[in-house]
């Protein structure tokens, strides 16, 4: 008998090594890291549906938000007994000059003209400032007969919608039939301010009080969060008070931002009592909200660096400061960064703190400085979605796009500074 034919014997008197019990034992791990997995994607699958149907639904309501229900209304300038020159008619006062000539009386005039008396009712009654603004762009319309696209009141405009009274409904079919009504795109939605009626509000006010709220707070926050990382991380004794510091920042990360607001009016408000919801007093409550978040996103970046940069500065002859400042804080820096506009971000999108300190004022005009009375776009959105009138739920959606955009580039700027100053080693 050879090895071979032996070796077959002694396998077959060992028996399978795959029982059945095995099989099925096996088969119920496979079953349930297939369940697992399933799980794992239908997880996924129904995260991305919300966030698609909520995407959707505010591009959907949003679109309507860039467009304005507007009256067609051609003004023969040289027939209308206005006056004005270059000079007068792009000086600051000339809003105020062609008021007193009568041209809000002669918008409404024209407008009867082209509309017929019901339809010139229905002009919005800030109309002619539109006319007024085009004037102020461009004098030598004074010489010409013009034709502008005025809004329309609210009723209208929901008239147009299909929404409203019978009559108004009526009244916006006739006109559109007729080419003097229309939903037009509305370029002035991003460049003016508040206003009462949905046809008229823009959001350049309150975008212009985010920005300047953005810069007090990135002045104050990251200078002095980066700092208190690296004294933490680099300098800073192991004791308890440094224990008891760290502990305090974390708990700082986590406390509701409506705490800040409460501080930011017991103690801001009460050192700066004439600035109320202005961006410095924001900028400031902001910045103790974003802090926290600094520090621990600097401490985590300067962990990162590994020790040997440090033995190796301190080799070649560089003192303690200089491998902090030289080689560590550089290579460091890219996480920092992350971290400050993720905060930042985070700040942006805040409402509550604010309205602890009164940014939510009607604001009619942009504010000039930081001292000037300002709002924030997420109050702007909070204060739109309280109207009744229907037209502000599209210029709220309208707002929210666009805030959502300020915060897509907020973190695309994040993703590329941590690309493109990332080092490996």
């Amino acid at each position: 008998m050879n090895n071979s034919t032996t070796s077959s014997l002694a396998n077959a008197d060992l028996g399978p090594t795959r029982t059945p019990e095995f099989e099925k034992r096996l088969a119920k791990r496979y079953r349930k890291e297939r369940y697992f997995k399933l799980m794992g994607q239908g997880a996924i699958a129904f995260s991305v549906a919300v966030l698609v149907f909520l995407l959707g639904n505010m591009l959907m309501n949003g679109i309507g938000g860039f467009q304005r229900a507007e009256l067609t209304v051609p003004i023969d300038f040289p027939q209308s007994g206005l006056s004005g020159d270059a000079a007068s008619l792009s000086s600051p006062s000339a809003l105020q000059v062609l008021e007193m000539q009568g041209l809000p009386d002669l918008v409404m005039l024209y407008g009867e003209e082209s509309l017929g008396e019901e339809g010139a009712t229905e002009l919005s009654r800030d109309a002619w400032r539109d006319v007024a603004a085009a004037l102020q762009a461009d004098p030598s319309i004074i010489y010409r007969t013009e034709t502008f696209y005025l809004p329309a009141s609210s009723d209208l405009a929901a008239g147009l919608a299909g929404e409203g009274s019978p009559e108004m409904q009526a009244l916006a079919q006739r006109l559109t039939s007729e080419g003097k009504l229309a939903e037009n795109w509305d370029p002035g939605f991003i460049w003016r301010t508040d206003a009462t009626s949905p046809q008229q509000v823009g959001i350049w006010g309150a975008l212009k009080g985010s920005i300047l709220t953005m810069i007090v707070t990135l002045t104050l926050a990251f200078p002095i969060g980066v700092l208190s990382a690296l004294y933490l991380e680099e300098y800073a004794p192991k004791n308890r008070w440094t224990d008891l510091i760290e502990v305090s920042i974390n708990n700082l990360a986590a406390v509701p931002s409506i705490i800040f607001g409460l501080l930011g009016l017991a103690v801001f408000l009460t050192i700066f009592p004439n600035f109320r919801s202005a961006p410095l007093i924001g900028g400031l409550t902001l910045a103790l909200m974003t802090m926290p978040v600094i520090v621990i996103s600097g401490r985590n970046a300067i962990k990162a660096v590994p020790p040997s940069i440090r033995d190796g500065a301190l080799a070649v002859g560089a003192s303690p400061v200089q491998v902090v400042f030289h080689h560590v804080l550089p290579l460091a820096m890219p996480g920092m960064l992350t971290g400050t506009i993720i905060g930042m971000a985070r700040a942006l999108g805040e409402t509550a703190p604010l309205l602890m300190i009164g940014m939510r004022a009607f604001i009619a005009t942009p504010p000039e400085g930081f001292t000037s009375p300002a709002t924030v776009l997420p109050v702007q959105i909070f204060l739109w979605s309280d109207e009744i009138d229907r037209g502000f739920v599209e210029r709220t959606s309208a707002a929210i796009i666009i805030l959502l955009l300020f915060l897509l580039l907020m973190n695309g700027l994040a993703i590329y500074l941590r690309n493109k100053f990332e080092k490996t080693w």
